[in-house]
């Protein structure tokens, strides 16, 4: 495959998404940032690439899938929240109910 600067690519034996800076004929040079935020730039050979894709896709499904479960994650929070001020507004009644 040929890779063009700005292709998102990755290792074919997976780690960081990497963004190709520039192609030779057997080499990409790749830029990524490492999980402590340090930018490193690598002359990679090009059958060990694969590229990613960013827009669309099974990793759009995966983004849309956990983005629907943070959303009944809330719906989940706000409902216990609720319940626990309704709880709370009960409580004094019966309390008040018993001081009787």
């Amino acid at each position: 495959m040929a890779f063009e600067p700005g292709d998102v690519v990755m290792l074919k034996s997976g780690g960081h998404s990497m963004t190709v800076v520039s192609v030779g004929d057997e080499d990409v040079d790749c830029l990524w940032v490492s999980d402590d935020g340090e930018l490193f730039r690598q002359s990679i050979p090009t059958v060990a690439l694969t590229a990613v894709e960013i827009f669309g896709g099974e990793e759009t499904e995966h983004a849309e899938e956990q983005a629907d479960e943070v959303e009944g994650d809330e719906e989940d929070e706000d409902e216990n929240e609720k319940e626990e001020e309704d709880d709370e507004d009960e409580e004094p009644a019966r309390r008040g109910a018993k001081r009787r």
